[in-house]
């Protein structure tokens, strides 16, 4: 298995990953129906595609040239405001709905003044195809993730985590949590929980990594 950056050429190749993987089986998009497996979704594809313009993602590759897992990292400015504004041009609900409750717990916490910094290293996606789990891909992509942080001199990277696995694997690394929520706590207005997310996942986290 080859580890390297995502480069343009290989961008359609990922999409199509993910609508095969993350789009329909994250916690979140599960929880929110947000699209069935195979199909896309405009909302979250443009979010994808605006990430890997960071030139930040790492793909895991074989031999034959089929992509195996992924992991799209994104970079994030101090501009506290900016997923809100984008957030707010989309007509999609289902979308609306994951995207409030991260930044709902985002706002939670202002890395840049806690840690005097000036930009984040964000993961945002992690996936590997059903047929290549259990061998370590998911591993190796957060391992080369902190590699390409600290290449480009991040001091820290941040992670929603909103999974039980992706959770345990990103502490087996070293990650802290930050803060946390509990998918039943965030209710709406008659106190019914937004996203039922199924167990065995019950919380969502955001995790940092500080880079020596």
């Amino acid at each position: 298995m080859d580890y390297k950056l995502i480069t343009p050429e290989y961008y359609e190749e990922v999409i199509k990953h993910l609508r095969n993987t993350f789009f329909s089986d994250e916690p979140l998009n599960k929880a929110a129906n947000l699209c069935e497996k195979g199909e896309g979704n405009p909302d979250l594809e443009l979010h994808s595609y605006k990430t890997l313009e960071d030139n930040l993602s790492i793909m895991a590759i074989t031999e034959d040239d089929e992509i195996a897992g992924v992991i799209l990292n994104g970079l994030v400015r101090a501009d506290q405001n900016a997923c809100q504004k984008k957030l707010d041009l989309s007509s999609d609900e289902n979308f609306k709905k994951i995207f409030n409750l991260l930044n709902y717990i985002n706002s939670k916490v202002n890395f840049f003044d806690i840690f005097n910094i000036d930009k984040l290293f964000d993961i945002r996606i992690l996936s590997v195809d059903s047929k290549y789990r259990g061998r370590g891909i998911a591993k190796n992509l957060i391992e080369h993730s902190i590699k390409i942080a600290k290449e480009f001199n991040f001091e820290i990277i941040k992670a929603d985590a909103t999974g039980m696995f992706s959770q345990k694997l990103l502490r087996s690394h070293g990650f802290d949590i930050m803060t946390e929520l509990y998918y039943d706590k965030y209710v709406d207005e008659f106190g019914k929980p937004i996203l039922k997310v199924e167990s065995p996942h019950i919380k969502l986290q955001l995790l940092y990594k500080k880079i020596a």
